[in-house]
């Protein structure tokens, strides 16, 4: 991209600066990765306008940078051998630049974008699984990992920054992918990380509390997610659980065509009945298009019906025929980190489960309730530098449908350990005395596989598939899977 069209996609006329036209080498939005010839824009934040990062992107060879009105006054040594262009939104304009330096790769793929509180990783495996099978092939971005074709790259974000995407996006196109299947959260919504983005598709799954530390209250959290339907296309679909209280606002918001799922609502478009649960697997009946048909999935719970349901949905929309789908879904493995089953001998099961929700730790436990165990074992924390309101109605929920419980740390941040620990037992019912305290996660963990016996449940819940704890001074290698694996090998 040459300096001159990047003015032009700013709404900028070249003639007003007076500079030599070059070809950009590069985008960023992180001055550590700037090098000469790059643009850089200057992103403004909750702590920072993004202005004291661009002496640095200078230094670094940055020749265009773009940075918002009314930041603060620039005062650069090396100012005179760069262009400043100031721009309204530097979020929007990062998105524009993005799609035009790397060719537009949206407009040469199918994307699938899903968003809701719980559910998204799952729906996205799920699909992306039907798709495969059926000889399509797609795209991952999402909160486990970025994948494309056999590469993998660990996620930083649920959904990356606008200039990551498209690159993403890109190499889809580059590996001749047809398919994109994106995680959207409702910080990437609000921040315009998906400006440009076509979405063919787009899954809403529910709207629960969290995220609120951002986005101040539960309304302005769905109107970010409600921006993903609002911009839908006529020709796009819009797939809605109806079961959730905020399904018939965002049907009023959407322009496109709209599927429904749901267990409780019998005219929603897919729904499911003589829904059977077991330790292994699940079994209900699809009723659509005016027939019946019996799904089966490895994946265990009433909540995986719903998702199961969402990506039936989005491969009907693909065209897949359904009995096509229904030997995909029989065949989907566990998603790491989401009711994960540990297997070993020991007479009793431990579950690794992402819950870091008031909704999804309900979820997992009246899950695990409903299949019966002698004692249902509990272990996790809330994660620190977060929203603080969902720690107390986490201890209740933990205090209602658990037999015991172990507070312990999650990934604390710049927060004080303990003083989390105690807003999440603030929210213990009654006179609940079953629990223990024990902020070292590992020895949490083998507490509770050690208080385990025959028919009894564990459920290690808050972390799932990360491979990391985040303290205020230093982050440490940390993988719940691999310390319950250790205590029961070396404890079987």
């Amino acid at each position: 991209m040459q300096a001159f069209q990047a003015l032009k996609i700013l709404g900028k006329d070249p003639a007003d600066y007076q500079f030599a036209d070059f070809r950009l080498r590069g985008l960023s939005l992180d001055s550590r990765t700037v090098a000469p010839d790059y643009c850089f824009v200057a992103i403004k934040g909750a702590k920072s306008d993004g202005t004291s990062f661009i002496q640095a992107a200078l230094d670094k060879g940055a020749r265009l940078i773009v940075h918002e009105k009314n930041t603060k006054p620039f005062n650069f040594s090396s100012a005179d051998s760069a262009i400043f262009v100031e721009v309204d939104n530097s979020r929007i304009s990062a998105g524009k630049l993005a799609v035009e330096y790397f060719g537009n790769p949206g407009d040469k793929l199918n994307s699938i974008g899903i968003t809701g509180t719980n559910g998204k990783t799952t729906i996205s495996y799920l699909i992306e699984h039907i798709l495969r099978t059926n000889g399509i092939n797609s795209g991952i971005i999402g909160t486990i990992q970025y994948k494309i074709s056999d590469h993998i790259v660990p996620a930083v974000n649920t959904t990356p920054d606008a200039m990551k995407i498209q690159h993403l996006l890109h190499h889809m196109v580059e590996h001749n992918l047809t398919h994109n299947i994106m995680e959207v959260s409702s910080h990437a919504l609000d921040q315009h990380r998906v400006e440009g983005i076509k979405f063919k598709t787009a899954i809403f799954t529910n709207l629960t509390h969290d995220h609120l530390d951002y986005h101040k209250s539960k309304e302005k959290y769905f109107a970010a997610k409600a921006t993903l339907f609002s911009g839908l296309a006529n020709d796009s679909t819009a797939i809605i659980n109806s079961d959730d209280p905020y399904a018939e606002k965002l049907k009023q918001l959407t322009n496109a065509k709209v599927l429904s799922y749901a267990i409780n609502h019998e005219n929603a478009t897919l729904r499911a009945k003589n829904i059977a649960l077991g330790i292994d697997k699940t079994n209900f009946v699809l009723v659509w298009d005016k027939a019946e048909y019996n799904i089966q999935t490895n994946l265990i719970g009433r909540y995986n019906v719903y998702n199961v349901l969402a990506a039936i949905a989005a491969a009907i929309i693909e065209g897949i025929p359904i009995d096509k789908i229904r030997e995909s879904v029989k065949t989907v493995e566990q998603v790491r980190g989401r009711l994960e089953r540990i297997r070993h001998n020991q007479g009793f099961e431990v579950f690794i489960d992402y819950a870091h929700t008031d909704d999804a730790l309900q979820n997992v436990l009246s899950t695990l309730a409903e299949l019966k165990p002698n004692q249902l074992i509990t272990v996790f924390g809330c994660g620190g530098d977060r929203d603080k309101k969902k720690r107390s109605l986490m201890g209740n929920i933990a205090s209602k449908l658990s037999d015991f419980v172990i507070l312990t740390n999650d990934n604390p941040r710049g927060e004080d350990p303990q003083e989390i620990i105690e807003q999440i037992k603030s929210g213990f019912v009654g006179e609940f005395k079953a629990y223990e305290i024990i902020p070292q996660r590992d020895k949490a963990i083998q507490r509770a596989c050690g208080l385990a016996g025959k028919r009894d449940f564990v459920l290690i819940a808050g972390k799932g598939h990360e491979t990391y704890q985040v303290f205020k001074d230093k982050t440490i290698k940390f993988d719940d899977k691999q310390i319950a694996l250790k205590f029961l090998t070396e404890n079987g």
